[in-house]
C-alpha cells in the first residue's frame, strides 16, 4: 500500500501524536481515534487515494457585541471545539462531502459557481460561495496541480464538535474548514485573514446571512485576538497572550437554547439600524463618526432613525473603546479590571443593544433567566454577558473554578444537561494537520 493511503500508521506515528497533542493537548489520544474514524470512512469512499487532514476551531467572543460590522474592534478567541476533515484530493473539479449526523453527501460541480437560488441557507451554498471567493482570490484562469482549469475537487468526511446554535459560530469554522481545504489542495497560499474574508463573502453572497468578519477570523487566525476593522480590507490582527485557567477562572458558554431559524431579520436589523444612524451623520459606518457629534444630535437621529436605532449606537461607541480597555487589562495581567468591563459589556448589549430576546416573541428569554442567574449564583468574583448575535442562543461567564460544578448544576436545572460548555483557547487557527 502506498505511503500516502497508510492511514492507520500514520496517524500512530510520532508526527501525528506530536500535531495532535498541539491541538488537543491532554485529549489528543481520544481525538487520534475520531480522526481514525473519518479516515476509514474517507478511506472506503476513495479507495487508494491519498488522505489530507484538517481543522478548524470554533470561537468565542470576548468582547465588542455588534461591533465589527461598523469597522469597530472586537476580541475573540479560538476553542478547542472543532471542525475536521479527512479528504481525498480529485482533478474533476466536484466536491463529495458526507457530513457527520447528516445522511445525504453533498455535491457540488465547481465547474459552476454562480449563486444557486435553492442552495440559500444549506452547506452547499457555502462550499460553492467558498470556492468562487477563492477563484476570485487567485484569478479566473487560475489551473491547478491537477493540471484542469479552476480548484480541486475532493471527497470528504466533514464532523464537528462546534455544535450548531452553541453560539460558538459553526458556520465559521465550516467556512474556513472549506476555505482552508481548497487553498491547500490547490497549493494557493492563503493567509489566514485572506481565507477568514473568503467565508465572510460565502456567508453574506451565498448562504445569504449578513455578518461581520470576527467569526471567520478567530477561526482562521487562533489564540486570543484583538482586530480592529477600521479598514475591513486590510484589518488589524493582534494577539493577545493570556491564560483564565491560570487565574482560576472556568471561561464557559451557557447553551439556553432557542431557536435562530426565524432571528434573520432581526440580526439584519442591528447593522442596518446603526448605518442608518451614521448615514444620518454623513457617515457610512459608525466607526466614522465623532461620539459627541452622536450625543449633540441625538434629538435629531431620534426622530429620523427611531430611539432603537439610537441607543444601538450609543452601545457601539461604548463598546468600541471598551474593547481597547479589555486588550490594555490583560496585557497589564489586570484581571479584576477585565472582567468588570466584560459585565459592563453584557449590560451595555442588554439595555442599549437589546439584542437578548427576539421583539416578536418576548414570553422568550432564555438569555436574559441565564444572565440573572450568573449574576446571582457568581457573584462579586466572575463575569458574565451574552456574546455573539444573541435573542437567543447563549451566554458567557467566567467562574470561579471552585464554584464551576455548582454553576452547572443549576444551569443544567434550567437549560438541561449540557448547557454548560467549557471552552479553553486554542491557540492555532486553521490548518492542514500534518500526520
Amino acid at each position: 500500500m502506498p505511503e500516502h493511503t497508510d492511514w492507520k500508521r500514520r496517524l500512530e506515528d510520532k508526527q501525528a501524536k506530536k500535531s495532535l497533542a498541539e491541538l488537543y493537548g491532554a485529549d489528543s489520544a481520544r481525538q487520534a481515534g475520531r480522526y481514525a474514524g473519518l479516515a476509514e470512512l474517507a478511506a472506503a469512499d476513495a479507495p487508494g487515494a491519498e488522505l489530507r487532514f484538517y481543522s478548524a476551531p470554533g470561537r468565542t467572543e470576548l468582547g465588542g457585541n455588534h461591533t465589527d460590522h461598523n469597522r469597530g474592534r472586537v476580541l475573540c478567541a479560538a476553542v478547542a471545539l472543532d471542525a475536521v476533515a479527512c479528504v481525498a484530493p480529485s482533478d474533476d473539479g466536484i466536491v463529495r462531502i458526507h457530513s457527520e449526523g447528516y445522511p445525504e453527501p453533498i455535491v457540488v460541480d465547481l465547474d459552476s459557481l454562480d449563486p444557486v437560488k435553492a442552495e440559500r441557507g444549506t452547506t452547499a451554498a457555502l462550499v460553492r460561495g467558498v470556492a468562487k471567493g477563492l477563484t476570485d482570490f487567485v484569478g479566473a484562469d487560475f489551473v491547478g496541480p491537477g493540471g484542469r482549469p479552476g480548484l480541486r475537487g475532493f471527497t470528504g468526511r466533514i464532523a464537528s464538535s462546534v455544535l450548531p446554535g452553541s453560539g460558538l459560530s459553526s458556520s465559521a469554522a465550516m467556512e474556513v474548514l472549506l476555505g482552508t481545504i481548497m487553498a491547500d489542495l490547490a497549493g494557493i497560499e492563503a493567509k489566514p485573514v485572506e481565507i477568514a474574508k473568503i467565508g465572510q463573502y460565502a456567508e453574506n453572497e451565498y448562504f445569504g446571512k449578513p455578518c461581520g468578519l470576527m467569526d471567520q477570523t478567530a477561526s482562521a487566525v487562533g489564540g486570543i485576538v484583538s482586530i480592529d476593522f477600521a479598514d475591513p480590507a486590510a484589518p488589524k490582527v493582534k494577539r493577545v497572550k493570556y491564560d483564565f485557567a491560570d487565574e482560576g477562572y472556568d471561561l464557559v458558554v451557557v447553551n439556553t437554547g432557542g431557536s435562530h431559524a426565524d432571528l434573520t431579520a432581526d440580526y439584519a436589523a442591528v447593522p442596518a439600524e446603526m448605518r442608518a444612524v451614521a448615514a444620518q451623520l454623513g457617515a457610512g459606518y459608525l466607526r466614522e463618526v465623532d461620539p459627541l457629534l452622536l450625543v449633540a444630535r441625538g434629538p435629531e437621529i431620534r426622530k429620523a432613525c427611531g430611539d432603537r436605532a439610537f441607543l444601538r449606537a450609543l452601545h457601539f461607541m461604548a463598546e468600541n473603546d471598551r474593547v481597547a480597555a479589555m486588550v490594555e487589562a490583560l496585557g497589564e495581567r489586570d484581571l479584576d479590571s477585565y472582567l468588570k468591563l466584560v459585565k459592563k459589556s453584557g449590560a451595555s448589549s442588554w439595555e442599549l443593544l437589546q439584542n437578548l430576546y427576539p421583539p416578536h416573541a418576548p414570553a422568550e428569554q432564555g438569555l436574559p433567566v441565564a444572565l440573572a442567574l450568573s449574576a446571582d449564583y457568581i457573584g462579586r468574583k466572575g463575569a458574565w454577558r451574552v456574546q455573539g448575535g444573541g435573542f437567543a442562543g447563549t451566554i458567557q461567564a467566567y467562574v470561579p473554578r471552585k464554584r464551576a460544578r455548582g454553576y452547572a448544576e443549576l444551569m443544567a436545572r434550567y437549560f438541561g444537561p449540557g448547557s454548560v460548555i467549557p471552552v479553553s483557547v486554542r491557540a492555532t487557527g486553521a490548518i492542514r494537520v500534518r500526520v
